[in-house]
């Protein structure tokens, strides 16, 4: 009786590949770990530095609960609900982006650009000038309005077989549509109108409440643990639609739950925080070169978002002598790097 063995010089090779496996998946966890503590940094910078520096001892007794006379209200009533609106804000936003990205196998098919953010905007506008609303209305038109611009596209692109170039090209028509109908209502506004519709389009932390901060938290403690769940899902439609299948994957109940809770993240996060630009676009390609190809991208992405929206929102109300809402920040570092993936896109290809 003769036995196979496998020869040492044969064994080699799958050493050093499941070595250099080891080695990439290290390297993801601590990128993420890193990410993860950078965030918390910038969080709790947010809420010791302003006009008036508090010690981290001060904010901690302020979180706490203990009454400290001055950073009670500034970072318990001011700062603590703009940094945490921001932070989950940034979550929803890298999140629901890098998803629609990797789905679509497209680093330009963000939300910003296919027309889902135009959708909440046009609402929102048209609830503010038109229908003379204001708060919590406001917020839950834009909540509607990307939803069912979502569900439009969707429809719309899904004629004869989904198709993720189809769905990116009628969302760039739809956005513009929508862009077409916001500046048309803003020529009609009278000034103060105008300026409240501006503040909400450009996209800010002003103003945060618990009130603002409460729902879009509560939605991403219901959405996220089930887009994570997806993750491997995820993953295998980057491969294309026969292979996913091929693989077991329910290619269409899958995407349609990642396009759902996509849509409830970018919505609940856009009538919190306003359209905050490019988050949803930058953080999932930002994500790919930092922690590399060969696993999911979502956790990165939503702490690369949390960064940029808490990091600009420091830069725009410090950085400068006037104060900037953190929408025109990420506006200014967004268009230049959508320029370059546009050119990197045209070389290269079109994933992550």
């Amino acid at each position: 009786m003769s036995t196979t063995q496998t020869s040492p010089r044969a064994a080699a090779p799958n050493r050093d590949v499941a070595a250099g496996r080891r080695a990439r998946q290290r390297r993801r966890a601590l990128l993420t770990i890193a990410l993860a503590l950078a965030v918390v940094a910038v969080y709790a910078l947010s809420l010791m530095v302003g006009r008036t520096f508090y010690p981290p001892l001060d904010v901690l007794r302020v979180i706490a609960g203990e009454t400290v006379p001055g950073a009670s209200f500034t970072v318990g009533e001011l700062r603590l609900p703009r940094a945490t609106l921001g932070l989950v804000a940034g979550l929803a936003f890298g999140l629901a982006g890098v998803t629609f990205q990797t789905m679509l196998r497209n680093p330009l098919a963000s939300p910003d650009i296919i027309g889902i953010t135009s959708g909440a905007s046009a609402a929102a506008v048209v609830g503010i000038i038109v229908l003379s609303l204001n708060g919590t209305a406001v917020s839950l038109l834009a909540l509607g309005g990307a939803l069912v611009t979502a569900a439009a596209i969707y429809l719309l692109s899904n004629r004869g077989g989904f198709a993720g170039t189809r769905l990116i090209l009628i969302g760039i028509g739809v956005a513009a549509m929508l862009d077409s109908v916001v500046t048309y209502v803003l020529s009609r506004a009278a000034a103060w109108d105008l300026q409240t519709a501006m503040q909400w389009l450009t996209g800010s932390l002003n103003g945060a409440t618990w009130a603002t901060v409460l729902p879009l938290a509560a939605a991403c403690a219901v959405v996220v643990p089930i887009m994570l769940a997806q993750a491997r899902n995820l993953g295998a439609l980057r491969l294309g639609d026969d292979t996913a299948a091929a693989l077991g994957v329910p290619v269409g109940r899958t995407r349609i739950a990642l396009i759902v809770g996509a849509v409830v993240l970018l919505a609940f996060a856009t009538a919190a925080a306003g359209p905050i630009a490019f988050v949803a676009f930058m953080a999932g390609p930002i994500a790919a070169r930092l922690v590399g190809a060969g696993g999911s991208l979502l956790v990165p992405a939503a702490l690369i978002g949390a960064l940029l929206v808490l990091v600009a929102d420091l830069v725009g109300q410090f950085a400068f002598d006037n104060r900037y809402p953190v929408g025109v920040v990420t506006g200014v570092l967004g268009a230049p790097y959508l320029i370059y993936l546009l050119i990197r896109t045209n070389r290269s290809g079109g994933s992550l």
